[in-house]
């Protein structure tokens, strides 16, 4: 029997980086994936492939619209060859999976395939096409989260889908319904609504994603209704059927009013679930919460010592870079270290386009807790790199304590939203003031200069371009 140092159960991102961290410090160390591919929902059938779509999309959906504006001109029978686009999704994943085999090799770290599953706190089962068994002193559970369902949802992967199956549709839709106006709802449904199909987001709570700041929700919002998405807020569904080649979705609007919608495919995006079937959790102690998720205290240890558990199946965001945070705390943890996370820094982002991008507290969680703050606001299209792109929707918005003029919280809708956040992370990590960020300087033209006009506007109002 092969004993390790650590081994970590699941391969995505919160899992590989946990292993490479490992075998960094010195610890032997093994990975177990139940697929035939490493890389987990993210690189496989997540973040990696919608970010692909989004972009060839987003080509397609340029070259349509604002070629001939910059004096571009292209034949009028421009089309799309699906086939094609999935193709090259296909690729981008497997070019991005194979760099991770390449690092298990690189970090000597034993790859195992097949479900993992405890037989005790410090053996574990690898069932695969043989079954074996391994000693760990150590175990990180990172095994991830699966589509959400309502329980009166009949799945079919046909017409009644999940993202799973909508990363690799055969057809553009000519209506696809969207019940749940969240991240991954909205990210798709831009994918096909560029390609030609009507779009229908149905939202159960009252604005579209409802986690963020609600500047942000009601930007968003305008900005898809201008691109002719069909957003339902408030809306109950209470039935998803089937007939032949038409799926036909029925809900509840805040009157309490049944509402129909008629589509060819429905995607089901209510969010995710922590994934722990097969784990055999309880045979090593290992307790789950109500929700399904695996218990962890401030060191993410479980209830077995030796057991840790990091990413989507523990509490907090379903968030890649969560993950990893968490998959290098365990690593250095179980080293000996003191490693620290802050769950307040990790940013949130939407990759529609415009992007969505928010770090710190948002507007509500501030007023909730009673505390006395600053907003300085800022639209792009006051910038010359806006203007130059053609990119004019969205704003930045900066939160500054009033007394102290500490950055609370960043929240942005705009072009390149999702690589900006970072400034905003820097700077909330070394507890900036919206006046340090003020008087940096910013590149002229670009999109970051909002930041900077951002931070001025809380700054005593004193924004230069507005």
């Amino acid at each position: 029997m092969n004993s390790y140092d650590v081994a970590i159960i699941g391969s995505g991102p919160g899992g590989y980086v946990a292993a490479i961290r490992c075998a960094q410090l010195g610890m032997k160390t093994a990975i177990i994936e139940k697929y035939a591919t490493l890389g987990g929902t993210c690189l496989n059938v997540g973040c990696i492939p919608s970010k692909a779509l989004l972009d060839s999309s987003h080509h397609y959906e340029d070259a349509v619209k604002h070629f001939e504006e910059h004096g571009i001109d292209i034949p009028s029978d421009i089309k799309v060859n699906l086939k094609q686009m999935i193709a090259r999704k296909q690729s981008v994943v497997d070019t991005t999976t194979g760099g991770i085999d390449f690092l298990m090799k690189k970090n000597k770290i034993d790859v195992y395939q097949g479900l993992g599953s405890f037989k005790d706190a410090t053996h574990i089962t690898i069932t695969g096409e043989e079954t074996t068994e391994i000693e760990a002193k150590n175990t990180i559970i990172a095994t991830g989260s699966k589509p959400s369902n309502l329980p009166f949802i009949k799945l079919d992967k046909e017409r009644v889908i999940t993202s799973t199956e909508a990363l690799k549709l055969t057809e553009i839709p000519k209506h696809l319904i969207v019940i749940g106006g969240g991240v991954i709802g909205l990210e798709l449904g831009q994918v096909y609504k560029r390609l030609g199909a009507e779009v229908s987001v149905i939202e159960y709570m009252d604005r579209i994603i409802p986690t963020m700041d609600a500047g942000l929700s009601k930007e968003l919002n305008k900005v898809l209704k201008k691109q002719k998405f069909s957003i339902n807020a408030s809306h109950k569904v209470k039935s998803v059927e089937r007939k032949g080649a038409e799926v036909i979705v029925k809900a509840d609007n805040k009157k309490g009013e049944e509402v129909e919608f008629k589509g060819d495919y429905c995607l089901v995006s209510v969010g995710r679930r922590p994934y722990t079937d097969g784990l055999n959790a309880e045979a090593a102690g290992v307790k789950l919460n109500d929700r399904g998720q695996v218990e962890v205290n401030e060191h993410l240890q479980t209830s077995a010592s030796n057991i840790y558990a990091i990413g989507d199946v523990i509490k907090g965001a379903m968030l890649a870079h969560k993950a990893e945070e968490e998959g290098t705390f365990v690593a250095e943890t179980i080293a000996g270290q003191k490693p620290h996370i802050d769950y307040n820094l990790i940013p949130g982002v939407v990759y529609t386009w415009p992007e969505v991008a928010t770090v710190g507290q948002t507007e509500e969680q501030l007023k909730e807790a009673g505390l006395e703050y600053k907003t300085g606001q800022f639209p792009m299209r006051a910038l010359g790199r806006s203007r130059a792109s053609m990119d004019l929707d969205g704003f930045v918005k900066v939160l500054a304590d009033k007394k102290t003029d500490e950055i609370l919280g960043v929240h942005m809708v705009g072009a390149r939203a999702a690589d900006m956040i970072a400034e905003a992370v820097v700077a909330m990590e070394f507890r900036a003031s919206a006046e340090d960020v003020s008087r940096m300087s910013h590149a002229h033209p670009t999109f970051t200069e909002a930041i900077k006009e951002a931070a001025l506007a809380a700054t005593d109002d004193r924004a230069l371009h507005i």
